[in-house]
């Protein structure tokens, strides 16, 4: 199994847009092909932020870019993302103003098998 979490900082007026734009937009299109959300936590990081993150789980790392190249190359996907992020003031607008810091990282196991 390949795990990976999926981190990020966000402002927290920008919060309940963030969550829902996984669950309209990002969510569907990863179970479409093949990704398995473990889950998705958030917790205050301080007045301002909140950190909210993923664990997602693959068969293998060979899945997981696979899954990651069918999912960026899936066309109405794209273009709902772009809308998105459109509504919201552009690509560069929302990373620069929002979404304060994000992580893709590889999980990997202390327990012995």
């Amino acid at each position: 199994m390949f795990y990976r979490r999926k981190f990020y900082i966000v402002k927290n007026e920008f919060v309940e847009v963030f969550n829902a734009h996984l669950n309209e937009n990002n969510l569907p299109n990863q179970l479409k092909h093949g990704a398995r959300l473990v889950g998705r936590w958030l917790i205050p990081n301080d007045e301002a932020t909140t950190e909210i993150f993923a664990i997602w789980e693959y068969d293998s790392y060979e899945k997981y870019k696979e899954i990651e190249a069918n999912v960026r190359s899936d066309y109405e996907h794209v273009n709902r993302i772009n809308e998105w992020y459109d509504k919201h003031g552009g690509r560069d607008y929302v990373i620069n103003n929002y979404l304060l810091e994000v992580r893709n990282e590889q999980l990997k196991t202390t327990l012995n098998r």
